[in-house]
């Protein structure tokens, strides 16, 4: 997700930092002040032992916590699927942002390959400890769906393209058979840039 961080970003925010490995590496490869936003006590204390500042606490109770027009990049790393309202994170930060402040998130297809086979073919939901199905997830998203909620929430979106795809060669021919029907099934994720429409 680092190639999607603007060139030119200062300071950013990352919401569900865990121990800060993400935004450690902006940090030192864009020499920018990272904040950070964990829930976890273990992680959080870990996160700000090299993080510039982390809040210990939920992402939406935290909101009140963060200055104005202060970041211009925040970053929603695997987290908007573990959030009851994220709508309610996406419309609030916009006023965290700067005005040219951009927001990156990456976000897990529920569409994607595995979980259609599983679902379709089997029969199956089974919630794992890791991936799509996570079971800290709350909210499942479709390409259409993301696009869909940041239009409604008043975002333009900049970039939005799948990341990690599947090589399953039994995908590839099914998707060549129904004409690239399945083409968005291809990604186990999202990675998207958007930015508040007339933000100033």
């Amino acid at each position: 997700m680092l190639k999607y961080i603007p060139e030119n970003v200062e300071k950013t925010l990352e919401f569900g930092c865990g121990y800060g490995f993400f935004s450690k590496l902006v940090k030192d490869t864009f020499n920018a002040e990272c904040w950070a936003v964990e829930i976890n006590d273990k992680a959080a204390q870990i996160a700000s032992e090299n993080l510039d500042k982390v809040i210990k606490g939920d992402a939406n109770e935290s909101l009140e916590k963060l200055p104005e027009n202060y970041f211009d990049c925040v970053i929603l790393n695997d987290v908007l699927g573990c959030i009851a309202d994220p709508f309610y994170l996406l419309e609030n930060i916009k006023e965290k942002l700067t005005s040219k402040g951009v927001v990156v998130a990456s976000i897990p297809n529920v569409r994607h390959w595995r979980n259609l086979r599983a679902l379709v073919w089997r029969g199956e939901w089974d919630y794992r400890e890791l991936g799509i199905l996570d079971s800290a997830h709350v909210r499942f998203y479709t390409y259409k769906s993301l696009i869909k909620m940041f239009q409604k929430l008043g975002y333009e979106i900049i970039t939005m393209e799948g990341i990690n795809p599947t090589r399953n060669k039994n995908f590839k021919v099914l998707n060549f058979l129904l004409w690239n029907k399945l083409w968005d099934a291809k990604y186990s994720q999202f990675a998207c840039v958007i930015k508040p429409v007339g933000k100033q």
